[in-house]
């Protein structure tokens, strides 16, 4: 019995649900909506301490994190193979996860929330704002996120967030030079991982950051064609978040490649 909290577009959520559809797996589904604040309710917190997606429950026992959950998934099925089958390949594909808890997954919701979330996030009460960043448990994310909620793309955090992301992708287009995928030759959870943190670019209008790493885009091409792509992805996004999130996202292109210097 596998049981999956988790959110519609939430890259951590995304990834899990790619893993579980490679591997052909079957869950019942708790579909959290974080703008509403499910993940801080005590029920939730009780499974997962951090007040984050997603948490994977499987015969009762609870997994947590994204990365572990991916790698317990891929060490506790048959199907497809999703870990790399020899040492090396393996620790690469380690450090490419390394680095989205290293910046790129807190850089994702900067500049989500610059370009789109936060002016959701601002048609509500400022008591239900403070509220909501009241309940966030790690003080760091909470001042960065007021900060950005308050600013925009001229937080502080916006700049070096998008230097980042170019960054990532000038390391894929390099990697993809020796291998089809991330990691090397097979598929992994390395390109697992990913999928989701270059498709919120393209959802925010910056598919154009790829136009000079051909490599990214045909990554990307051969991630979507992948069925579990479709139920991972695709069938879970929300119609009215991505509009907004190509809206806004469009309007900032000019800013974006100024500070890239595009």
């Amino acid at each position: 019995m596998l049981e999956l909290y988790h959110a519609s577009m939430s890259v951590c959520s995304e990834k899990v649900r790619m893993a579980l559809a490679e591997k052909a797996l079957e869950f019942k589904s708790h579909l959290l909506n974080l703008r509403e604040g499910d993940q801080q309710t005590p029920e939730y917190i009780a499974l997962n301490p951090n007040a984050v997606v997603p948490t994977l429950v499987h015969d009762g026992a609870v997994i947590i994190e994204s990365a572990i959950i991916n790698e317990y998934i891929a060490e506790s099925f048959p199907g497809t193979r999703l870990a790399m089958s020899d040492p090396l390949s393996r620790t690469r594909m380690r450090v490419w996860w390394k680095q989205l808890d290293e910046g790129i997954h807190a850089n994702t919701g900067v500049i989500s929330s610059a370009l789109a979330f936060r002016y959701q996030m601002l048609q509500k009460p400022k008591e239900e704002i403070d509220a909501s960043f009241a309940k966030m448990v790690d003080p760091v994310r909470r001042a960065r996120m007021r900060d950005v909620l308050e600013k925009g793309a001229e937080s502080q955090h916006f700049a070096p967030a998008m230097r980042r992301f170019d960054k990532m992708l000038a390391d894929m287009q390099s990697a993809l030079e020796s291998g089809s995928w991330l990691a090397g030759a097979e598929f992994s959870l390395a390109d697992i991982a990913y999928s989701p943190y270059v498709t919120r670019l393209e959802h925010l209008q910056m598919s154009w950051m790829w136009d000079r790493r051909p490599n990214v885009a045909d990554w990307l091409s051969r991630i979507k064609s992948r069925p579990s792509y479709g139920e991972s992805h695709t069938k879970w996004f929300a119609a009215p978040v991505v509009k907004i999130m190509e809206e806004r996202g469009r309007a900032a292109v000019d800013q974006v490649k100024r500070i890239l210097s595009l």
